[in-house]
C-alpha cells in the first residue's frame, strides 16, 4: 500500500510594506525575500523598526504581527 502524508501549513499574518500578508509560520526574512523574487543584496529590510542585513536575514524568523518594510535599491544618475 502507498503511504499518505499530511502536511499542516501553519500560516501567520505579517505587515509587509503597510499591507497584511499571510506567510508560512517557519519563514525567515531571507525566505520571504526569495518568495517575493527579491535579491537580498539589492534591498534594505526594516524588521520591527530595526534594519536587518547580511546573516541576520537568514537567521531572523518571522512571527505573527511582525512589521517589515522592504525597499529595493535602484541605481542611476
Amino acid at each position: 500500500m502507498g503511504k499518505s502524508f499530511l502536511f499542516i501549513l501553519e500560516l501567520m499574518v505579517i505587515i509587509l510594506n503597510g499591507k497584511e500578508r499571510s506567510v508560512n509560520g517557519q519563514k525567515t526574512i531571507a525566505g520571504l525575500l526569495e518568495d517575493l523574487g527579491q535579491d537580498a543584496g539589492r534591498v534594505v529590510v526594516e524588521h520591527n523598526g530595526r534594519i536587518v542585513t547580511g546573516d541576520g536575514l537568514k537567521t531572523a524568523r518571522l512571527q505573527e504581527g511582525d512589521v517589515l518594510e522592504v525597499v529595493r535599491l535602484v541605481g542611476g544618475g
